[in-house]
């Protein structure tokens, strides 16, 4: 079994930098990929970002690339999205997600495991 636990979020002014950091526990992540989604009130949950434990690629959905960095830190088996340049509109429950097929978070958006999410508010 996989847990993730996000924390970080928090309220922001519009224009500021917020990073969400997400910990992984109860296996070995080595051949995972872990990624970021994000859900905003009345919307779909959607990808933002993602990459492999043991890779370096990072993928983003195409309107986050730019002001939003994937990154891991396998010692801490922790991954942070680091968010610049914030917008009203980017106010969601930000989740964190883990599945062994990469496909499955950045094409199909069904992972296995996800954490229990993390608010993130945007002031104008």
């Amino acid at each position: 079994q996989v847990q993730l636990v996000e924390s970080g979020g928090g309220l922001v002014q519009a224009g500021g930098s917020l990073s969400v950091s997400c910990a992984a526990s109860g296996r070995t992540f080595s051949s995972y990929a872990v990624g970021w989604f994000r859900q905003a009130p009345g919307k779909e949950r959607e990808f933002v970002a993602a990459i492999m434990w043991s890779g370096s690629t990072p993928y983003y959905a195409d309107s986050m690339k730019g002001r939003f960095t994937i990154s891991r830190d396998n010692a801490k088996n922790t991954v942070y999205l680091h968010m610049t340049g914030l917008k009203p509109e980017d106010t969601a429950v930000y989740y964190c997600a883990a599945d062994p097929q990469l496909h499955k978070i950045v094409k199909l958006h069904t992972p296995d495991y996800w954490g229990q999410g993390t608010q993130v508010t945007v002031s104008s």
